[in-house]
C-alpha cells in the first residue's frame, strides 16, 4: 500500500474529530437534526483548518446510507466513497480552475440531473473567490433556486473577494485559527499512534510556525520524520524551518533585562552562523514582547490570551515581573522601527543590532516612572550668533 501523508491519513471523518471549529460543527449539527439545513454554505477561513474536510463530513451526513445523520457510518458506500474523493453525486471543483462562465454553465446544465447513489447532489468548490464576475453572475439564479436535491458548499480564504450577490444567497460560517495548544494536542496524539518521541519544545516549534494551520504542523512534522527517521530534535525543527526556539527568546529577554549589551550582539552573531532566519527573529521578539504585555495588564487570563503550554506562560509572567508596562511599550516602538529600517535596506542585521542595542540600553524598571512619567525639558539649544562683517 502507498504512503499517505499525515495531512491525509489524519484528516477527520466525523464531526467529533474536526479540531478548533466547535462553533462549526454545533451549527451544521443543529442544523442536520432540525432538518433546517441550507442549500448553500460558504466555508470561510484560514488555509489548513478544515474547510474542506468539514465540507466532506457534511457530504457524508447526508448521503450516507442512514442519513440525514449527525454520525456518518464511514462503511456505506456513499461514505467510502466520498472519503476517497470518487463520490459521483459530491463534486469537487477547483475554484481557480474553473472559474470562467463556461465552466459554470456547464454547471449549470449538470445540476438538473439527481444525484446516482445519494439522496444529494453535493458541490464542493475550493477558492470559489477566483472565479469571474462573469462566472458568478452566471451562477446566481442556479444559486439562488437550486434543486431540491442539490446543495452548494463553497471555501475560501478571501471571503471579501466573494460578490455581495452571492454572499447574500449562502449561510456564511467563519473557520478559526487553531490554537497552538490544540495543535499541539493533535501532534502528541499522531506522535503517540505513529510510535514518536516529540519533546514539548518540539511540539511548540512545530506549533508556532504553522501559525495556526492545522494542516503545516501536520505536513511539517511529516517532513521531520522523512529527515530524522523518527528520532526528531529541536536543533532539526530549526534547520528545517529557521526557527528560533522559545529559550532563545528567554536569553534575549534576559541579557536585555541585565544590560548586557555584548552579550546580545554576540548571541545575535551566533543566531545568523547557525542559519536563524532574522526576519523570524524579529518577529518572533515582537510576539515575545506583545506576550509580556499582556501579561502586565492581565491579572488572571494571560494563559488563554498568550496560547501557550502552561509552563511557557508562567516562564513569561515570572520575566515580566522585571519590566514596566511602560518599558514594554517603548519596546514595541523600537522593535517597529527596526521592521521599518529594514524595509529600507538589505541588510537585517544593521537594524537588529541598533534595536538591541536601544533595548539593552533602557533605564531599568525601578528607575522609570510607571504612572504618567513626564519627561524633564531640556533647555534651548544657543543659537550661535554670526560674525558681524
Amino acid at each position: 500500500m502507498s504512503y499517505i501523508v499525515f495531512a491525509r491519513k489524519w484528516r477527520p471523518q466525523n464531526f467529533d474529530e474536526v479540531i478548533g471549529q466547535d462553533h462549526v460543527v454545533k451549527t451544521l449539527k443543529n442544523a442536520i437534526s432540525s432538518n433546517r439545513f441550507a442549500h448553500a454554505y460558504i466555508f470561510a477561513g484560514p488555509r489548513g483548518v478544515g474547510k474542506t474536510s468539514t465540507a466532506r463530513i457534511l457530504a457524508k451526513s447526508l448521503n450516507c446510507r442512514t442519513g440525514p445523520t449527525l454520525t456518518p457510518c464511514n462503511t456505506c458506500t456513499a461514505c467510502s466513497e466520498i472519503t476517497e474523493a470518487r463520490s459521483l453525486d459530491v463534486l469537487e471543483i477547483d475554484g481557480a480552475s474553473n472559474r470562467g462562465i463556461d465552466d459554470i454553465r456547464a454547471l449549470r446544465e449538470n445540476v438538473k440531473f439527481a444525484a446516482a447513489h445519494g439522496k444529494f447532489k453535493i458541490y464542493i468548490i475550493d477558492e470559489v473567490h477566483q472565479i469571474t464576475p462573469e462566472g458568478f453572475n452566471a451562477l446566481l439564479k442556479t444559486l439562488e433556486e437550486p434543486p431540491p436535491h442539490v446543495k452548494f458548499i463553497f471555501a475560501t480564504t478571501h471571503p471579501q473577494k466573494i460578490p455581495s450577490t452571492i454572499m447574500s444567497r449562502c449561510q456564511l460560517l467563519e473557520f478559526r485559527r487553531v490554537s497552538n495548544v490544540k495543535i499541539i494536542e493533535q501532534l502528541k496524539k499522531i506522535g503517540a499512534a505513529e510510535k514518536l518521541e516529540l519533546s514539548d519544545d518540539v511540539l511548540l516549534a512545530i506549533a508556532k510556525s504553522s501559525d495556526g494551520s492545522l494542516r503545516d504542523a501536520e505536513s511539517t512534522l511529516d517532513e521531520l520524520v522523512s529527515f530524522t527517521n523518527g528520532d526528531i530534535r529541536l536543533k532539526d525543527v530549526q534547520s528545517i524551518l529557521g526557527a528560533v526556539e522559545q529559550e532563545y527568546l528567554f536569553t534575549i529577554t534576559d541579557k536585555i533585562l541585565k544590560k548586557d549589551t555584548v552579550g546580545l550582539l554576540e548571541l545575535l552573531d551566533e543566531l545568523i552562523d547557525s542559519g536563524k532566519d532574522l526576519t523570524q527573529l524579529l518577529l518572533h521578539l515582537i510576539e515575545y514582547y506583545r506576550n509580556l504585555m499582556i501579561t502586565k495588564v492581565t491579572a488572571h487570563n494571560h494563559e488563554k490570551l498568550l496560547d501557550l503550554p502552561q509552563e511557557v506562560c508562567q516562564a513569561i509572567a515570572l520575566q515580566a515581573k522585571e519590566f514596566s508596562l511602560d518599558t514594554v511599550l517603548v519596546s514595541f516602538n523600537v522593535l517597529l522601527n527596526a521592521q521599518e529600517m529594514a524595509r529600507r535596506i538589505e541588510n537585517l542585521r544593521i537594524p537588529l543590532e541598533i534595536a538591541l542595542v536601544k533595548l539593552s540600553s533602557q533605564p531599568k524598571a525601578t528607575e522609570q516612572a510607571v504612572d504618567n512619567p513626564v519627561k524633564k525639558a531640556e533647555p534651548p539649544l544657543e543659537r550661535i550668533q554670526e560674525p558681524k562683517p
